[in-house]
């Protein structure tokens, strides 16, 4: 991994003097500074301290003027150009921003120090640049944007439109590049003369739509071929459909280079005059040519200060891009609001902490008609006609039991089906076969992950104590599993039992060492499964971690645990005689039945970014939003897992008191 970069401290610190209540009022604001080595004051400063200023804000003439009356340097301080789901001006905190000593990156009268990276910066840095395209791509597969609280899945219009872009009025961006309503409609009129007959779209900014501020096209520029675009849809598909791309400063000038464009700029922004945009007034000083790579390179993961507000430090802009992604998609998800069924009173509390944090989950007896919003339900309560989004745990789940109502950290929804399900296709059949080729970032990324998790010896529910003694041979790992458990019901055929896997195992490796993990939920007494495995398995490892055996065996056999998954990301060789989510992509030996529509042939990372990445929603046990795996790796490492509350507590023990009546909390 890339290293996260150091808060500053000691001798390295500067005493940042400040002359806007933001800077006082705004945490986020205050934390990434403090980080970044500046400790924020009130005063006058002295020769060796610095000015704090907000961009060309409305009151950067305080703090600028001090700063020239003291003698003393300027930092203005603006928000990265990944900032948020929602615009600042709804509270929204920023993820990064940018500190700039020289100046302020849309105002071309000073160059600013992005001005000097882009000018001087070699940007030839060859693993540089890979992390640039990998973001680049990273950027379009999620559609992230500054600001990225839109549906992807909403239409856009039909291709073959001009898209002119809107701003705010009066933004300062807009006139530092001597923006107006008259220069607005001037390139709305150019746009128009240089494609006739073609259909203009005047894409409004998000704050605008928000009712924040106005913007500087009226209706009254709307014609038989010129019209709003007020849909929240998002730019990359607005991009992909697009012929022209016209703009005075606005960012979208610069996701129009990334998705391809040369777009045609009228003002003097960042991004214009490297070579990838049509200058109406071109900046003299600006003579280099850059690739989009480059550009990327020192705008996204050079210049800014990103910030991880999980582990409360400066980060990479991978990890800020991994918690964004993580935020996107769980508001992309539940903004709309949900209503559940079939949902133990138990588990509803942590439910509502995971999916209801936009508006609230509502719960219902049954799925409501007429379906006003979209529907969820617990996967082993749904009938195979239902139509709704099945919920079950995740694969990295918690510190103790489900059985034991232990909270999961991370939960699953499919809209197709249930992974552990083979009868019918599921949303993680499909992410598997579409991870069979995996950008260099994406194999990266899932690199680390697994190192992660063997170095921090992390499973499904990380209990259990250490391997018992085991004996010399070829050692095989039999996991016991819970009989009457959905994924044996739905994805064994002859073999459906403990017992049967057993002799199966044995019948075919008649002089190897069998060592029996019995399930954590049927040894704790909560599950049936129990079996007398002491006539077929040389060992039986009762109460033991499961990656204290996997790191000292020589194969598994299993029907359909997780514990094969965690095997293969163990190196050992893993055969199915059921059908689990990770059988049928020619990773394992297969001798039960699996779907012949799994003919992908993803490598064993592409399966770990599909099942670990893609798949799960996690929540963060510590600050109660959703957030990556990565962070929930963390908080298992660290002993981390989610209240379970007294009430839990209470109905847990009586469980061992009640386990033949597991029905009335399963």
């Amino acid at each position: 991994m890339f290293p996260e970069p150091e808060p500053k401290a000691g001798d390295a610190r500067s005493r940042l003097f400040v002359y806007n209540d933001g800077f006082l009022t705004q945490r986020r604001l205050r934390r990434i500074l403090s980080l970044a080595g500046y400790d924020i004051r009130l005063g006058l400063p002295g020769p060796d301290d610095v000015v704090g200023v907000w961009g060309n804000s409305p009151t950067a003439h305080r703090g600028l003027a001090v700063a020239a009356k003291r003698e003393a340097p300027a930092l203005r301080v603006e928000d990265a150009f990944l900032r948020s789901l929602h615009p600042g001006r709804s509270g929204t905190p920023p993820m990064g921003l940018l500190l700039d000593r020289a100046g302020v990156h849309f105002d071309p009268s000073t160059p600013s120090d992005l001005d000097h990276l882009l000018t001087t910066h070699p940007l030839d840095d060859t693993a540089l640049l890979d992390r640039a395209r990998g973001g680049i791509a990273r950027l379009r597969e999620m559609h992230l944007s500054k600001y990225s609280a839109f549906d992807p899945n909403l239409p856009p219009p039909d291709p073959g439109y001009v898209l002119v872009v809107d701003q705010t009025r009066d933004d300062a961006a807009v006139t530092a590049s001597g923006g107006n309503r008259a220069r607005f409609l001037e390139m709305l009129f150019i746009a128009q003369e240089e494609n006739p007959g073609a259909r203009i779209l005047i894409k409004t900014h998000p704050e605008t739509q928000s009712g924040h501020r106005a913007g500087y096209y009226t209706d009254q520029d709307l014609s038989d071929r010129v019209s709003f675009l007020h849909d929240p849809i998002s730019p990359w598909a607005l991009l992909d459909g697009a012929i022209a791309v016209y703009t005075l400063s606005s960012q979208l000038g610069f996701e129009a280079i990334l998705a391809g464009h040369k777009p045609r700029v009228f003002g003097q922004p960042f991004y214009a005059g490297w070579g990838l945009t049509q200058e109406e007034t071109p900046l003299p000083r600006r003579q280099r040519n850059l690739t989009r790579a480059q550009l990327f390179a020192a705008a996204m993961i050079l210049f800014p200060t990103w910030y991880d507000p999980y582990r409360d430090q400066l980060c990479t802009f991978e990890t800020a891009l991994d918690n964004f992604e993580a935020q996107t998609r769980a508001w992309r998800a539940d903004h709309k609001g949900w209503t559940a069924s079939g949902m133990r009173l138990w588990k509803r509390p942590h439910l509502q902490k995971m999916f209801g944090q936009h508006r609230r989950v509502r719960f219902t007896a049954a799925p409501p008609e007429p379906a006003t919003q979209p529907h969820m339900i617990w996967a082993s309560r749904a009938s195979d006609t239902q139509d709704a989004v099945r919920v079950e745990d995740g694969f990295l789940r918690s510190r103790g039991l489900g059985a034991q109502l232990v909270p999961p950290l991370s939960l699953v929804t499919d809209d197709l089906g249930i992974y552990y399900d083979p009868t019918r296709p599921s949303r993680l059949e499909e992410l598997i076969a579409a991870r069979e080729t995996l950008r260099p970032d994406q194999q990266r990324r899932a690199e680390r992950l697994v190192a992660s998790l063997l170095a921090q010896g992390l499973s499904k529910y990380n209990t259990g104590g250490a391997a018992p003694t085991l004996p010399e041979g070829h050692r095989i790992l039999v996991p016991g599993q819970v009989e009457d458990d959905a994924s044996i019901l739905k994805g064994t055929s002859d073999v459906r039992t403990n017992l049967d896997l057993l002799r199966a195992a044995r019948a075919a490796n008649p002089d190897a060492v069998l060592i029996y993990k019995p399930h954590p939920d049927v040894e704790a007494g909560l599950r049936e499964g129990g079996v007398d495995a002491a006539d077929l398995a040389d060992v039986i490892a009762h109460d033991t971690d499961p990656a204290a055996l996997l790191s000292q065996v020589n194969e598994a056999w299993t029907m359909t645990s997780l514990l094969g998954f965690e095997a293969l990301l163990r190196g050992v060789p893993v055969t199915t005689l059921g059908a689990p989510f990770y059988a049928g992509w020619n990773l394992t030996t297969d001798l039960g039945a699996v779907p012949a529509r799994r003919g992908a042939r993803p490598s064993l990372l592409g399966l770990v970014h599909a099942a670990l990445i893609d798949y799960p929603r996690y929540l963060d046990p510590v600050t109660g939003q959703p957030c990556p795996v990565e962070v929930i790796i963390d908080r298992l490492a660290q002993g981390h897992a989610a209240p379970t509350g007294a009430t839990n507590r209470v109905l847990s023990k009586l469980q061992g008191l009640l386990a033949s009546r597991a029905h009335w909390w399963r």
